[in-house]
C-alpha cells in the first residue's frame, strides 16, 4: 500500500505547479484550495451514499463503496499536497494511535478554542 502511496504523492508534486490544462490535478490546484475542499466534501457525500447502498447490496454496489472511498482518498491526497503536508504524517498519526483504544485516544485530546 505504501508504494502506491509514495507513487501517487510523486506524481502529485509534479502536477501541484504545472500548468493548468495539463492535468485535472493541476487544474485542482490552480482553482485553489476551496475547490479541493468542495471535492473533498462532494466524494464524502458519495462515500456514504454508496455505502448506505451497500449494506444490504451485492457486489455491485461494494464495489462502488470501493471505487468512491478510492475517490476520497485520492481527493485527500491531493488536498494534503495542497497544503504541503506528507501523507506519511497521516501514516505516523495513525501508526501513533494504533493500540490505543479510540475512546482514550479522543479523550486525550485537547479540545478546541
Amino acid at each position: 500500500m505504501s508504494d502506491i502511496l509514495e507513487r501517487l504523492s510523486e506524481v502529485l508534486a509534479e502536477r501541484r505547479h504545472a500548468a493548468a490544462d495539463s492535468s485535472y490535478v493541476a487544474a485542482l490546484h490552480h482553482k485553489g484550495l476551496n475547490k479541493i475542499l468542495e471535492k473533498v466534501g462532494e466524494e464524502a457525500t458519495e462515500t456514504i451514499l454508496a455505502a448506505k447502498d451497500a449494506e444490504r447490496g451485492v457486489d455491485a454496489e461494494r464495489q462502488a463503496v470501493v471505487a468512491e472511498t478510492a475517490d476520497l482518498w485520492f481527493h485527500s491526497l491531493v488536498m494534503l499536497s495542497h497544503l504541503d503536508i506528507e501523507h506519511q504524517a497521516v501514516l505516523d498519526e495513525l501508526a501513533r494511535r494504533f493500540g490505543t483504544s479510540g475512546l482514550d485516544e479522543k479523550a486525550a485530546r485537547t479540545p478546541s478554542p
